[in-house]
C-alpha cells in the first residue's frame, strides 16, 4: 500500500476514474461557456442596436436560439455531473473506508496505546469525506478555471489585446498568489485539524470514562482539563481564519483594480471606435463571471487546504509504517503439540530498562503453568509476547518449533485463546459476542458454549434474550456477565494454546465453583498459561513460574515451591486468610500456618 498522503490518495481513486472522467468532461463544458454565453450576448446587443422594431426577432433569432441551447446543455450538463457525484461520493467513502480500517488493522498494540481511539476514528471520518470532496472541489472550482480563463483571454484578445493582457497579468497574479497562499495556509489548517482531533479525543475519554468522574465528583477538573484543548483549538482556528482573511483583503483589491482598467480601455477603445456596445456587454459580462469565478475559487482554496490539512494530518498517523509486521510470503502456524520455547529471549519497552534479558524457558505440551509474581514482574509481557502484541529485541519465541516472527499474526492469533481479567465486548448482540471466537458457529454451538460458560441463564432472561446488545465495551452487563461471555467465546474458539488472565476473578463464588469443570474441561490437551494474583486459584497447575523484575525466580509445583520457602512462599503467606477457600481446580490444600 501506498505511504504518502498523495500516492495513497491516487492509489484509491483509480478504481473510479471514469466516474471521474466524466465528471471533468461536464466541468469542461462549465469551462467555456464562461466565454461562450458573454459573447452571444455580445452578438445579440450589436445585431439589435440598430435594428429595426420590426426586425429585431429576426435579426437576433440565431444568437438568441444559441444562447438557449447553451443554457439547456448546461442544465443538462450539471445534472450530469451530480448524478456522477450521487454515484461516486458514497462508493469512494465505502472505499476509503474499507481500506483505512484493515491499514489501521495492521498496527500493533502499541499504537493503539499511545492514541485516542476517537482521535483515531475522527482521523478516518476527515479522510472518508475529505478526499471526494477534494475531487469534488477541484472539478468544480479549479478545473473550470484551468481552461476557462484561457478561452476568455483568446475572447477578449478579439475585442482589443490589451484587454487580454489586462486579464493574463492579473488572473497570473491571482492564481500565482493563491498558490502561494495555500501552501502558507497548510500548516495553519494542519494545526487545526490536530487540535480538533484532540478535543474530540479528549471528549471521547471523558464520556468512555463518565462513571470514573462522577464516582470522584470530578465535573470541574474534567471542565478545566477539556478548556485546555479548546482553548488550543480556538487559537489554531483563529490562526488559520486571521490568515485567510488577510489573504482576501489582497485578492478583493486586486478585483477593484483589474475592473478599473477593463473599464478604463473599453471606454478609450469606444471613443477610438474599435470597440462596440456589445464589447462593454461581452467585457462585462465576462469579467463578472471570472471574477464571480474566481472569488469563489479563493474561498474553496481555503476550504481546500482545510481539507488537506486535515487529509494530510489523518492519512501520515494512519498510513506510519506499522511497527510489527508479517515477514514477505509468511506462512499460517501449524500447531501439532503446543510446546512453547523462549530462546534466549531479551525485550524492553521504549525508554524503559530492559525487562527480559537472555531469557530461555521451554513450556511442554499440554501443561497447565500458572504466572505469578508482584505487580509490574513480567508476567503480562511474558503472555504478550507469546501474543505477538510486542517483538522480542533479541532471541525468538517458538511455537511447535516454528519462530512466530516468521508465521502470519492471524494464524498465531487462531491458535490461541485469552480470556482477559476485565474483558471487553462490541457494542453488538450477545449472540454475535460469543460468535467472535468462531465466525461460522451455528445459533446451538453459541449457545452450548454460553450453557459450559454458565452464561445463558442470565442471558435467557433479557428482555431481546442473545440479540440484546451489551452496550459500549459491554458497559450493560456486570463485570461478572461479561467474564462468562468472554469465557464461552473462548470455550467455541476452542484453539490449542489458551491463556487467562484472572479469568474467573469478577464472578461470585457460587458462579466460580460452577464452572470450574467446565474450564478444567477446557484446558484438556491444551497448552495453558494462566496469570493469577489470587494464589489459591494455583493449586493444581502441573507448574507455576514465579515472576521478579523480569526473571523467572522460581520455577515448580505448588507443594515444591511452598517446600523452597521462597518469593512464593512469601506470596503465599501474605494471602493467607485473605483469599483461600476451595481452590480454583479442585479442594484446596490445608492452610499454611
Amino acid at each position: 500500500m501506498s505511504t504518502t498522503p498523495f500516492a495513497f490518495i491516487i492509489s484509491v481513486l483509480k478504481p473510479f476514474r471514469m466516474m471521474i472522467f466524466g465528471m471533468l468532461s461536464c466541468s469542461f463544458i462549465y469551462a467555456i461557456d464562461i466565454s461562450i454565453r458573454p459573447y452571444l450576448t455580445k452578438v445579440i446587443v450589436n445585431s439589435v442596436k440598430d435594428a429595426a422594431p420590426e426586425s429585431i426577432l429576426s435579426v437576433a433569432m440565431v444568437p438568441v436560439t444559441l444562447y438557449i441551447v447553451m443554457s439547456i446543455i448546461m442544465v443538462i450538463a450539471f445534472r450530469i455531473h451530480d448524478y456522477l457525484w450521487l454515484k461516486f461520493n458514497p462508493s469512494v467513502k465505502r472505499h476509503l473506508g474499507l481500506v483505512l480500517m484493515e491499514r489501521m488493522l495492521e498496527h500493533s498494540h502499541a499504537f493503539y496505546q499511545d492514541h485516542f481511539a476517537g482521535s483515531l476514528a475522527n482521523k478516518i471520518k476527515d479522510a472518508m469525506s475529505g478526499i471526494p470532496d477534494c475531487v469534488s472541489h477541484t472539478i468544480l472550482h479549479f478545473f473550470p478555471h484551468i481552461i476557462g480563463i484561457p478561452v476568455a483571454m483568446l475572447t477578449l484578445y478579439y475585442v482589443q489585446p490589451t484587454l487580454a493582457l489586462s486579464l493574463f497579468v492579473w488572473s497570473g497574479f491571482f492564481i500565482c498568489s493563491a498558490i502561494f497562499f495555500s501552501k502558507r495556509g497548510v500548516p495553519y489548517t494542519d494545526a487545526s485539524a490536530e487540535a480538533r482531533s484532540v478535543v474530540v479525543g479528549s471528549l471521547v475519554d471523558i464520556l468512555g470514562n463518565m462513571m470514573s468522574v462522577r464516582l470522584f465528583a470530578n465535573r470541574e477538573g474534567e471542565t478545566r482539563y477539556l478548556t485546555q484543548s479548546l482553548n488550543e483549538y480556538v487559537r489554531q482556528d483563529q490562526r488559520r481564519d486571521w490568515f485567510f482573511l488577510k489573504v482576501f483583503a489582497i485578492q478583493g483589491s486586486s478585483f477593484v483594480i483589474y475592473q478599473g482598467i477593463c473599464l478604463f480601455l473599453l471606454l478609450k477603445g469606444y471613443g477610438q471606435g474599435r470597440v462596440t456596445a456589445g464589447d462593454f456587454a461581452l467585457v462585462f459580462t465576462l469579467n463578472i463571471s471570472i471574477i464571480d469565478r474566481l472569488w469563489n475559487l479563493l474561498q474553496h482554496i481555503r476550504q481546500l487546504t482545510h481539507l488537506v490539512g486535515e487529509i494530510t494530518q489523518g492519512l501520515r498517523l494512519v498510513l506510519s509504517p506499522p511497527e510489527i509486521m508479517d515477514a514477505p510470503d509468511a506462512p499460517l502456524l501449524t500447531v501439532t503439540e503446543g510446546r512453547i520455547i523462549f530462546d534466549r529471549v531479551g525485550f524492553h519497552y521504549k525508554g524503559v530498562d530492559p525487562l527480559f534479558q537472555d531469557k530461555s524457558i521451554i513450556i511442554e505440551p499440554g501443561q497447565r503453568v500458572g504466572l505469578v509474581g508482584k505487580s509490574g514482574g513480567g508476567k503480562s509481557t511474558f503472555v504478550n509476547l507469546i501474543l505477538r502484541l510486542y517483538d522480542v529485541t533479541q532471541g525468538r519465541i517458538l511455537i511447535d518449533g516454528q519462530d512466530i516472527k516468521d508465521v502470519t499474526q492471524d494464524s498465531l492469533h487462531k491458535a490461541i485463546a485469552m480470556i482477559p481479567q476485565d474483558p471487553s465486548l462490541f457494542h453488538r448482540s450477545l449472540m454475535d459476542n460469543i460468535r467472535y471466537g468462531k465466525y461460522n458457529a451455528t445459533d446451538d454451538d453459541v449457545m452450548n458454549a454460553a450453557k459450559r460458560a454458565h452464561a445463558h441463564g442470565f442471558i435467557s432472561k433479557l428482555p431481546r434474550g442473545y440479540e440484546s446488545l451489551v452496550g459500549e465495551r459491554g458497559v450493560k452487563l456486570s463485570g461478572g456477565q461479561r467474564q462468562r461471555i468472554a469465557i464461552a467465546r473462548a470455550i467455541l474458539k476452542n484453539a490449542p494454546i489458551l491463556m487467562l488472565d484472572e479469568a474467573t476473578s469478577q464472578l461470585d463464588s457460587v458462579t466460580e465453583a460452577a464452572i470450574q469443570e467446565s474450564l478444567l474441561s477446557l484446558m484438556e490437551g491444551k497448552t495453558t498459561l494462566v496469570i493469577a494474583h489470587r494464589l489459591s486459584t494455583l493449586l493444581h497447575m502441573d507448574r507455576i513460574l514465579v515472576f521478579d523484575k523480569g526473571r523467572i525466580v522460581e520455577d515448580g509445583t505448588h507443594a515444591d515451591l511452598l517446600a523452597k520457602g521462597g518469593l512464593y512462599t512469601t506470596l503465599w503467606n501474605a494471602q493467607i486468610g485473605g483469599f483461600l477457600g476451595d481452590g480454583f481446580f479442585g479442594s484446596s490444600e490445608s492452610k499454611v500456618k
